[in-house]
C-alpha cells in the first residue's frame, strides 16, 4: 500500500520529529494533514525517561496537541510485558522519577530502593543517575532474578551530538556484573503490534517512521509493517546502504511526507 494510503502513522520521535526541544520542519502542518485525510498517528518512543503525560506536556510546548492515547512509550511497553509476567510482585527499578510513575499508572509495583523481596529488576534510560543508583543496581544484579532493560538505544540524541543511552548503560553493568537484560522496546513488535489492535489498522494500513535502524526500522520489520527511515538523526545513508535491515522507504525528513500526502 503506498504511503499516501496509509491509515495509521506512527512516529519515532528523538532524532524523527525534533532534538531535544526543536521541531523539525513541517512536522505540525504533516499531523494536521494526516488527520485532515482521515489517517491515525501515535507516537512511539523508546526514551523511558519521560512518562506519557510528561510527553504530552513537552509536545504542547512544541505546538503539537497531543492526547495521552496517541503515545505508547518504553516505559508503557515494560510496564505491560512485566505485569503479564508477574503480576503485583515488586520490581526493583532504575530509571528517572517520571519512568517510576508512568509504571506505577500501569500497575506495577515497583520500587527504586535496594530491596532482597524483588522478582525481577528493570532498568530504564535514567537522564538522573547518579553513581549511588549505579552501585545499588549493581547490588541488586548480584541476586539471581529476571533482570530487564526498558530499551536498547546506545546513544540518545542532543543538541551537541549524544550521550548514552539505556543500551550503553546496560553495556557498563555487564562489565560489572557479567549480566545483560532482556530488553523490551523496540526492536520488539510489541508497541506497534499494541496499537494496531488499538486503532483497528491493519499490518498492510500502517507504516512506522523512525531514525534509527537497530530499533525503529527493526520494530516495523519484526511487525510485519512498512517503514520509513528519515536522514534526520542518527542514521546517515551509507549506513542505510549496509544494514541488513531494510527500510521500505527512505526519505531525508518527515516534511517530505507532507508533499506526498498533498500530491
Amino acid at each position: 500500500m503506498p504511503l499516501k494510503e496509509k491509515k495509521l502513522i506512527l512516529f519515532d520521535m528523538d532524532g524523527t520529529i525534533y532534538i531535544e526541544g526543536k521541531l523539525f520542519e513541517g512536522v505540525v502542518d504533516l499531523l494536521m494533514e494526516i488527520k485532515k485525510q482521515g489517517g491515525r498517528y501515535a507516537f512511539i518512543s523508546n526514551n523511558s525517561s519521560l512518562s506519557v503525560r510528561d510527553y504530552v506536556k513537552k509536545l504542547a510546548r512544541m505546538g503539537i496537541c497531543a492526547s495521552d492515547e496517541e503515545f505508547f512509550t518504553s516505559a508503557q511497553a515494560s510496564a505491560y510485558v512485566l505485569k503479564k509476567e508477574f503480576g503485583k510482585a515488586l520490581i526493583y527499578c532504575q530509571g528517572t522519577r517520571s519512568f517510576l510513575a508512568e509504571l506505577r499508572r500501569g500497575g506495577l509495583n515497583v520500587t527504586p530502593r535496594y530491596t532482597e523481596k524483588a522478582a525481577a529488576i528493570l532498568v530504564g534510560y535514567d537522564s538522573e543517575i547518579t553513581a549511588y543508583k549505579m552501585r545499588k543496581t549493581c547490588r541488586m544484579l548480584g541476586q539471581d532474578i529476571p533482570y530487564f532493560a526498558a530499551n536498547p538505544d546506545l546513544v540518545y540524541p542532543v543538541s551537541f551530538g549524544y550521550v548514552p543511552d539505556c543500551g550503553s548503560m546496560c553495556e557498563g553493568y555487564a562489565h560489572a556484573t557479567g549480566r545483560t537484560p532482556q530488553f523490551i522496546g523496540k526492536p520488539q513488535p510489541t508497541m506497534i503490534e499494541v496499537l494496531m489492535e488499538k486503532f483497528g489498522a491493519s499490518k498492510e494500513q500502517t507504516v512506522v517512521f523512525g531514525d534509527r535502524l537497530y530499533t525503529d526500522i527493526a520494530s516495523g520489520v519484526n511487525a510485519g509493517v512498512d517503514t520509513v527511515c528519515v536522514l534526520s538523526g542518527e542514521v546517515k545513508i551509507e549506513d542505510v546502504e549496509k544494514s541488513e535491515i531494510e527500510p521500505t522507504y527512505v526519505l531525508q525528513s518527515v516534511s517530505e511526507v507532507l508533499k506526498v500526502l498533498k500530491e
